[in-house]
């Protein structure tokens, strides 16, 4: 089984939506880690999102465009992604967090929108 540390491997202060918000935006973590190892998966295969190690809240805008943009931009389905995570977390606090992922990414309209970075050129 595949895992993300988002606190360790990515950044313990995630926020922002785009690459123009900041290196720990949310597009810079799907772009970079999430869809990345979403394409490594085999099988029944799944990955873990560990949540809680070192980060202490998300902004409702990383968690969105983070996970919801891999259903809107046609990466995957709802159904496929929520299939292919598992969220985990030791503080029960973050319950709140997983169940924000799980809305936003059941809410997402499937290819709704064209990918194009905001990073600068």
């Amino acid at each position: 089984m595949s895992k993300i540390n988002i606190g360790t491997e990515f950044s313990d202060d995630p926020c922002g939506r785009f690459y123009t918000d900041g290196q720990n935006s949310a597009e810079a973590f799907r772009e970079e880690y999430l869809w990345p190892e979403l394409k490594k998966l085999k099988g029944n295969e799944k990955l873990t999102v560990i949540m809680d190690d070192q980060v202490e809240a998300y902004g409702a805008s990383f968690l969105m465009e983070s996970f919801a943009g891999i259903v809107k931009f046609g990466y995957m389905s709802a159904d496929q992604l929520l299939n292919r995570l598992d969220f985990e977390y030791t503080d029960n606090d973050f319950a709140f967090y997983k169940a924000c992922c799980l809305k936003y990414i059941t809410e997402a309209k499937f290819k709704s929108r064209t990918y194009h970075s905001s990073r600068a050129a």
